[in-house]
């Protein structure tokens, strides 16, 4: 069971509401992103936020595998969704326990398992979000938390009548998500998912996917420490051709689907439409061994950037990054992309996205 602080029983006293809350195209959207390695240390080339320049994140542990992580100057009382991956050489992978608003900050607790050991303190990449600008076609941005029991906050960049809905399934731990006004003629675009629960050990990933020029259609899957469905909260962020975190210019962004993830040396995905890069520097990937799946994309080199990855399937594999991503000249190389089923390594599909500063 997941050992939780006075910071995260402070929840109640924040007010923080299971109303369902969507974005106005006046308020200005907040966002922010860092990496945090073993202790809480901040990486600092690895951050960057909406905030004045001159502000930091910063991060706190709290009980074993629990970190607190502070994002300057974008607190809100209610909506946005936050995301998190692991970066590990293990069988780990992270949780969104709760967030909320600390003055005039935003608070994501985070919480770290391996498969089979239990709390551990894993480094990871962590975001949060909060959209409220309208889009137009072919550009695309929703998201949604579910906390439990219903639609906490929701936004959808296609009109402000336009309104994300969930349908929990008949089976546990089973979701159907509709975004209306964000479709596609086939698949397009990319999704994250994230598992949130304060109290108990829970990951979530992308169970199906079907695109119709009207919606997109998307299954959420979420289980337990050992792989049994679990009905429990979570996230989830669709875009296309936008960054993960609605970030402006001149931050930069690429995403990808591998959905072939045996195929032996380099592949681009197909449909194309499921991978992009906002510097038309194009996208590659490669699998050198079992799990190891290297990602390239070109004409990103920078600083100041992030990366999230999330599993595609119908059983209870997850997804993490076996080590940070590295920066070259002329592209950044994510080596590499590494799912696991329970504690082995297996080839199995994921999502990955990546933006930078």
């Amino acid at each position: 069971m997941i050992v939780r602080t006075l910071c995260i029983a402070a929840l109640a006293a924040t007010g923080l509401t299971t109303a369902a809350t969507a974005a106005t195209a006046a308020d200005p959207p907040r966002w922010g992103f860092a990496v945090v390695r073993s202790g809480a240390v901040v990486d600092s080339l690895r951050q960057a936020g909406s905030w004045p320049d001159g502000l930091k994140v910063e991060a706190v542990a709290g009980g074993p595998g629990q970190v607190l992580v502070r994002f300057p100057q974008i607190g809100m009382a209610t909506g946005g969704v936050a995301h998190v991956t692991a970066i590990s050489q293990s069988a780990d992978w992270c949780q969104v326990q709760d967030w909320w608003q600390s003055g005039a900050d935003e608070v994501v607790a985070v919480q770290c398992h391996r498969f089979g050991v239990g709390p551990i303190a894993s480094w990871f990449s962590v975001t949060f979000g909060y959209s409220a600008q309208y889009l137009p076609a072919p550009q695309a941005f929703g998201y949604v938390r579910w906390n439990g029991s219903a639609v906490a906050a929701q936004f959808n960049s296609s009109a402000p009548a336009a309104v994300n809905t969930v349908a929990p399934l008949t089976n546990p731990g089973l979701w159907r998500v509709t975004l209306p006004g964000l479709g596609s003629a086939g698949h397009a675009g990319n999704i994250q998912v994230t598992a949130v629960d304060p109290a108990v050990p829970a990951r979530c990933k992308l169970g199906g996917w079907t695109a119709t020029t009207a919606a997109q259609n998307i299954i959420v899957r979420c289980y337990d420490a050992t792989g049994t469905p679990l009905n429990t909260g979570w996230s989830l962020t669709y875009h296309r051709e936008r960054a993960i975190t609605w970030t402006p210019q001149p931050y930069r962004f690429a995403y990808t689907f591998d959905n072939a993830p045996d195929t032996p040396g380099v592949y681009l995905p197909t449909p194309y439409p499921v991978s992009h890069n906002s510097q038309s520097g194009g996208v590659q990937l490669s699998r050198s061994a079992v799990a190891r799946k290297q990602v390239i994309f070109g004409g990103l080199n920078g600083y100041r950037d992030n990366v999230q990855v999330t599993a595609f399937g119908y059983g209870p594999e997850f997804c993490n990054l076996f080590a940070p991503w590295e920066s070259y000249s002329t592209y950044v190389s994510i080596r590499y992309v590494t799912c696991y089923n329970g504690a082995v390594q297996v080839d199995h599909p994921a999502m990955i996205t990546y933006l930078a500063r």
